[in-house]
């Protein structure tokens, strides 16, 4: 079992940056592969980043990539998601996953435990 906590959201201007946080209990956080969601009102919670187990590998959704970095520290159980460039349409909660699959996927589906999410709202 995995609980799972975000924080770090918060308002910025466009072209600013944010940094989440997500904080995982429990002595298993090595064993999961990572990963950051966003739900914006009205449509579908999508993928956005990803990170290995032993954070060898990255995944990247096209809207973010070169704007977002994911990064973990085992030792201290975290995922950060450090959000450069902000725009308008970042906005959205973001919550982080964990999932048993070696490498990070997309699909929600896979996913097996979830924080509750932290509201990230960018002003134009």
């Amino acid at each position: 079992q995995v609980q799972l906590v975000e924080s770090g959201g918060g308002l910025v201007q466009a072209g600013g940056s944010l940094r989440l946080s997500c904080a995982a209990s429990g002595r298993t956080f090595s064993t999961y592969a990572m990963g950051w969601f966003r739900q914006a009102p009205g449509k579908e919670r999508e993928f956005v980043a990803g990170i290995s187990r032993s954070s060898g590998m990255t995944y990247y959704a096209d809207s973010v990539k070169g704007r977002f970095t994911i990064s973990r520290d085992n030792a201290k159980n975290t995922v950060d998601l450090q959000m450069n460039s902000l725009k308008p349409e970042d906005t959205a909660v973001y919550y982080c996953a964990a999932t048993k699959t070696i490498v990070p996927v997309t699909s929600r589906r896979a996913y097996d435990y979830w924080g509750q999410g932290t509201q990230v709202t960018v002003s134009s």
